[in-house]
């Protein structure tokens, strides 16, 4: 059996990661499952991939280097679909309930995973895609830590699932709690975890609640930046041995920053905004394939229930603790 060699490698498994990828824009069309976004339907579907058919071993670096590769190219991308206008536009109050629930998301996640005996590195991916923006903060967050990809999986599938309950909740909470347009636009902003999922849940509230809760949450992305790159310090100074050794620091979390600050000062020409957000959406939907095509479901069953607690839990405490300031400093 002839040898492919490296180049060959990646371009078979970064071909197998784009034909699942398709697969995710496809479903995403598709009546009732427009509401998940092409990204977790590309994971699930290399899941299914992977423990059904099959995956061949020549494929693997391919997978790895979509993983790696392009998942940072995409977060950089990331950058120009943000300015500092749209954090500006949130206000001094909108940030401190952003900012806070994060904070206090991350650590509550963090403690309880260790008191519910969940490992470390599920527990932090957990906490972040919680806290910040769903599966892409759980695999923008695992460049520093570098869980398992059953890991990365598991977290990506407790977000998705408390994200859609939360889609379906806040609408319906909402004439109970009485916060208004904005205040209920910044509630589902600061809490709700995937972009898609607050876009459908904020704006069954009207256009005004659901364009501040699209800026809203886009300000939350902003703060992906500083999580990740602080995580990487962290591994770095607390990890144990190989671990830490080869925890990178993400350093291309600043080919974000960049971008953000050149979308804020320049007038980037829209085709080209709208480009850079076509890519992104492919390059980050092609590596959740490539992880769901390395994802074996025996090792994802090994994790037990004790995750999808603390992801139930990390989601209660981020909606509870987000109506709390927002109706206190919002």
């Amino acid at each position: 059996m002839r040898i492919l060699s490296l180049p060959a490698q990646i371009a078979s498994g970064v071909g197998l990661a784009g034909v699942v990828a398709a697969g995710g824009f496809l479903l995403h069309r598709l009546p009732g499952l427009g509401l998940f976004s092409p990204m977790i339907l590309a994971i699930l579907l290399g899941i299914l991939w992977r423990n059904i058919v099959g995956v061949p071993a020549r494929a693997v670096a391919g997978f790895q280097f979509a993983q790696r590769r392009l998942l940072r190219l995409a977060i950089i991308l990331l950058g120009l679909q943000l300015t500092a206008a749209q954090v500006a536009s949130v206000g001094p109050g909108g940030m401190a309930v952003i900012g806070l629930s994060l904070a206090g998301t991350f650590l509550f996640t963090v403690l309880l995973g260790r008191l519910l005996g969940v490992e470390r590195g599920l527990a932090a991916l957990i906490a972040a895609g919680t806290s910040i923006c769903g599966a892409s903060a759980v695999v923008a967050a695992n460049t520093a830590i570098r869980a398992r990809d059953e890991d990365v999986a598991y977290a990506i599938a407790c977000v998705t699932v408390f994200g859609s309950i939360a889609m379906v909740l806040y609408p319906l909470a909402a004439p109970l709690l009485g916060l208004g347009a904005q205040g209920f636009g910044l509630w589902a902003g600061a809490s709700i975890h995937e972009i898609a999922q607050v876009v459908a849940a904020s704006y069954q509230e009207g256009p005004a609640a659901g364009d501040f809760g699209t800026i809203a949450k886009l300000a939350r992305v902003m703060l992906l930046a500083p999580v990740v790159i602080g995580l990487g310090f962290a591994v770095r100074a607390g990890g144990e041995g190989e671990r830490a050794a080869r925890a990178p620091l993400p350093w291309f979390v600043l080919g974000f920053i960049a971008l953000v600050g050149l979308n804020s000062i320049v007038a980037v020409p829209p085709a080209v905004t709208a480009g850079a957000a076509t890519a992104t959406s492919l390059l980050l939907t092609t590596a959740l394939a490539a992880m769901g095509l390395e994802t074996d479901i025996r090792r994802l069953k090994a994790r037990g229930l004790r995750p999808l607690l603390l992801g139930a839990a990390a989601f209660l405490f981020i909606a509870g603790f987000s109506l709390m300031l927002v109706e206190t400093i919002g």
